[in-house]
């Protein structure tokens, strides 16, 4: 079994109630819009990482792909920063992983788990401030929506 840490849109930030999650996160999911390459050093000295680039991720981040397809314990996921550049073609997907719109979303499609895990970075307007955990075992998940409280800036 695998702990799995998926974030997006951390824009810089990279808050206590993330790191204290990472040190049991055996894998880590970054779908973009990190900022800094000082935070994926940070990622990468936690647990294995998997990083796409996202729209605000300039210049530091031009050797980041644009999509990564990959598998951890027999699930396999498509990670993308934008919404609208998932392909149609979803053939072999168990997770399709995306940011972008800072808004926390998790649906089934065609049996394939849409999962956006929000933004944990710095707070956008009143939107909550989320992240996910996972486990996956044997090709299968599950996923524990984080949601960290209001009072934080």
């Amino acid at each position: 079994m695998k702990n799995i840490a998926i974030l997006s849109d951390t824009h810089g930030l990279l808050r206590p109630e993330v790191m204290a999650r990472l040190e049991s996160a055996d894998a880590i999911l970054h779908a973009g819009d990190i900022n800094t390459q000082a935070i994926v050093d940070t990622l990468r000295a936690c647990a294995g990482t998997y990083v796409v680039r996202g729209n605000n991720d300039k210049e530091w981040a031009q050797a980041l792909p644009q999509s990564l397809t990959f598998a951890i314990e027999g699930v396999r996921f498509f990670m993308v920063h934008n919404k609208k550049d998932i392909p149609k073609d979803l053939t072999g997907v168990d997770v399709v992983v995306y940011g972008h719109s800072h808004k926390y979303a998790m649906e089934e499609k065609d049996g394939v788990l849409w999962l956006n895990p929000g933004s944990c970075g710095k707070r956008r307007f009143d939107q909550e401030i989320t992240f996910c955990m996972m486990e996956a075992d044997q090709g299968r998940y599950q996923v524990e929506k984080v949601t960290i409280p209001q009072g934080k800036k």
